[in-house]
């Protein structure tokens, strides 16, 4: 089995470049079929989670070609509108292709997605919406089979600031007849960045970025050309502020957005961290003691993100004294613990709610990434530890990472990746 190979104790130094975002461009690539046309999408990571989504566009017809980090997407040859039972089943974001399948179709057929196992993430919101919005929508035996003769605009208030169904509200408004509002809407960066994209293919929204959201419905263009620079990943960015506050290193991270970072600057400010704005990017320099946190509490954006409560998790448990971090986004997002618990961490869990006691050192182990934000803190850990740790199943980290192994050397990390003897205990 391929794993990550990290002997730690090495102190981090030199610039690092973000890339484009996966949770911004996986929305912007399911809106690229509202439309018929030839889209250019600049900054897209190739990970794991964009490569199933190319996969899906692909095999519903439409023409997908990748120049590096350009994506060129011709959205003309759309043939199918039934999206691939295996696909759906890989990526928990490929429900986004339901808003812009029954615009532009008038109907899709999709199974339940997949993804990450970080608790319960239901998908009632995003059939509920669209049901408000003219949408009929029947389960067969777990296939999800939406139609819609026309889509109208709605009054839409979520229970709760959804990402994903604020996304698909979005998308599916754009081209309805007459006005969308969605009340208590998501405010992440990532909602921002689809906004401005579907503006560039002709719609009209307002309030992106606030919790009251505006669309007016336009009709559909008949044809687009249109050039998009995805958003940088602000999760990828503040992972490598934990890796230079947890090796007391001093780097500077090209590309960050500071704007999308407040809640995680602030965190690791109060830990102790030094970090400036220098040369448009993030200069991070760890200090030592690392100072415990009170409480941080995990909450939509402007809060401080779920993405990266596993990261700050493994930075505190080298803190002097206790913090307490409280997961209230997700109800299965500890279970990076007991792998942190095998370093030699001191956590206790209790539902929603973990006390990380700071312990004076880390040491190596064989563990096991069990998600995509697990893995990155395990690596993170691996890098602050005294003796080689080992990394299993890496390819959670490959869904939002791209090459976080070579990213992390580049910067003094000895880190490679390897192939392995699966046991018993690492890798089942």
């Amino acid at each position: 089995m391929e794993a990550f190979v990290i002997e730690g104790g090495a102190v981090l130094s030199g610039k690092v470049q973000v890339h484009g975002a996966k949770n911004a461009a996986l929305p912007i690539l399911a809106a690229s079929l509202l439309v018929r046309g030839e889209i250019e999408l600049v900054d897209v990571p190739d990970l794991l989670d964009i490569r199933v989504m190319i996969d899906i566009l692909t095999a519903l017809g439409v023409e997908v070609e990748r120049e590096g980090h350009t994506l060129y997407v011709n959205t003309d040859p759309l043939e199918t509108n039934i999206v691939p039972e295996h696909l759906m089943s890989q990526m928990r974001s490929s429900i986004f292709l339901l808003g812009p399948l029954v615009s532009r179709t008038g109907e899709a057929v999709l199974s339940y997605p997949g993804g990450c196992s970080i608790g319960n993430r239901p998908i009632d919101m995003h059939i509920n919406s669209l049901r408000k919005m003219g949408v009929t929508i029947h389960e067969y035996g777990g296939t999800l089979v939406a139609e819609a003769a026309r889509l109208r605009g709605a009054h839409i208030v979520l229970d709760f600031p959804s990402v994903g169904t604020t996304e698909n509200i979005l998308m599916a408004a754009a081209f309805a007849e007459g006005k969308t509002i969605i009340t208590n809407a998501a405010r992440e960066p990532e909602i921002q960045d689809l906004a401005r994209f579907l503006t560039a293919i002709g719609a009209r929204i307002q309030g992106a970025g606030t919790h009251r959201i505006m669309i007016e419905g336009v009709p559909r263009p008949t044809h687009v050309r249109v050039t998009h620079r995805v958003m940088p990943d602000r999760i990828v960015a503040g992972t490598f502020v934990a890796a230079s506050a947890m090796t007391g290193g001093d780097i500077l991270i090209c590309g960050a957005a500071l704007e999308h970072m407040e809640a995680v600057i602030e965190a690791f400010q109060k830990s102790g961290t030094d970090i400036s704005h220098d040369q448009g990017g993030l200069r991070v320099k760890g200090k030592r003691p690392i100072r415990a946190l009170h409480k941080v509490m995990t909450s939509p954006h402007p809060g401080f993100p779920t993405d990266m409560q596993a990261q700050l998790m493994a930075h505190l448990a080298l803190a002097e004294g206790t913090s307490v971090m409280v997961e209230t986004v997700f109800d299965g997002r500890f279970r990076h613990v007991p792998e942190l618990i095998k370093m030699g961490a001191d956590i206790v869990v209790d539902y929603h709610t973990a006390v990380i006691r700071g312990v004076s050192r880390l040491n190596g182990a064989r563990v096991k990434a069990t998600d995509l934000r697990a893995g990155a803190a395990l690596v993170l850990a691996g890098l602050a530890a005294h003796g080689t740790t080992t990394v299993m199943a890496p390819h959670h980290i490959d869904r939002g990472y791209e090459k976080l192994e070579e990213s992390l050397a580049s910067i003094g990390a000895r880190i490679t990746r390897e192939r392995v003897a699966s046991t018993l205990h690492g890798a089942t």
